[in-house]
């Protein structure tokens, strides 16, 4: 796997004709709230055409065309409905495509938007999805593709695809993950109130997210200070100065708000980052541990396979 290129924080958003809406509203969402975050994401619209109309009827004007892409660019491009007696994508989109992924932009498309990108011949060789209803036509359009069922989304390099309509929003929030971190993220998915989910599963919740449920400030308070500083070592005493608690206080608050301790929830914290990062990076098992904030290796293994039912070498396998 190739070293991704950093974000420029430009996301250019492709509307082709019959759009669907929730395909293009739900990622867009996303990145705008990573903004107000502090993110530093900026949106803009592009399209071969000066207007278009979206699947239910919206029409959506004043595109400027279909503007040149640097590295490290975004282009989203969310899932148009799909008429059989139609092209599926003007030859201008696919070659603009082509360009800008050969330019060095990232490409993630959002339900039957993966068809732009098969199109462009952008799948060929590469792990993708979309929708379920599509799943089998693109095997037999795309055969080069290697097209995966029962997941939310792929990355598989600088290009990524997601399934059906709302797992645009799994998609765009994975994408903040990586490009910020998953305390971001995990902000946004709370602003947003929805789940932050793992690819390959709608029902895996994230750590980041799963106890995150309580009424409790000052749990929350710890809570984002250690997913702020997973790599850092922690003790209950500066824990507890953190949420403006007793030590003793605090272990009761955690164990009332979420059922565990501080140091409990940092280590599921930590072992979901790794698993993040033995699939999107090629860095060896023992830097992982200690970009996490494991000090002893052979233990970092231990725990890993306890919880995920395999050794981290095998794990980073398993996503490739």
């Amino acid at each position: 796997m190739s070293e991704r290129v950093a974000s420029t924080g430009r996301v250019v958003v492709l509307v082709l004709p019959d759009v669907n809406l929730l395909d293009l509203g739900g990622p867009v969402q996303v990145f705008d709230a990573a903004a107000h975050l502090g993110a530093g994401y900026r949106l803009e619209y592009a399209s071969d055409a000066e207007e278009a109309v979206s699947a239910q009827g919206l029409r959506l004007a004043g595109f400027a065309g279909l503007p040149p892409t640097a590295p490290g660019d975004l282009v989203l491009v969310p899932g148009p409905r799909l008429r059989p007696d139609e092209p599926l994508v003007p030859g201008s989109v696919t070659r603009w495509l082509r360009t800008a992924e050969r330019c060095g932009a990232r490409i993630a498309s959002v339900c039957s938007g993966a068809a732009a990108l098969g199109e462009a011949g952008l799948l060929d060789g590469r792990r993708c999805t979309t929708h379920w209803s599509l799943i089998e036509a693109m095997r037999q359009r795309y055969p080069a593709a290697r097209v995966q069922d029962g997941v939310l989304y792929v990355h598989d390099g600088p290009v990524s695809t997601s399934a059906g309509i709302s797992s645009g929003i799994d998609l765009a929030l994975s994408l903040v993950e990586r490009d910020h971190g998953p305390a971001l993220a995990a902000a946004v998915a709370r602003e947003l109130v929805v789940y932050l989910r793992r690819n390959g599963s709608a029902s895996q919740i994230s750590p980041f997210l799963q106890h995150r449920s309580h009424l409790h400030p000052a749990v929350h308070r710890v809570q984002d200070h250690l997913a702020q500083h997973l790599d850092a070592p922690h003790t209950l005493a500066e824990l507890a100065a953190v949420a403006h608690l007793s030590p003793r206080g605090l272990s009761r608050a955690f164990g009332a708000a979420i059922g565990i301790t501080p140091l409990e929830y940092q280590q599921q914290l930590r072992l979901e980052r790794a698993s993040r990062l033995l699939a999107d990076t090629d860095l060896g098992v023992d830097a992982v541990a200690t970009r996490c904030g494991f000090r002893d290796v052979r233990h970092f293994r231990r725990l890993f396979s306890a919880r995920y039912g395999m050794p981290p070498s095998e794990a980073r396998k398993h996503t490739r």
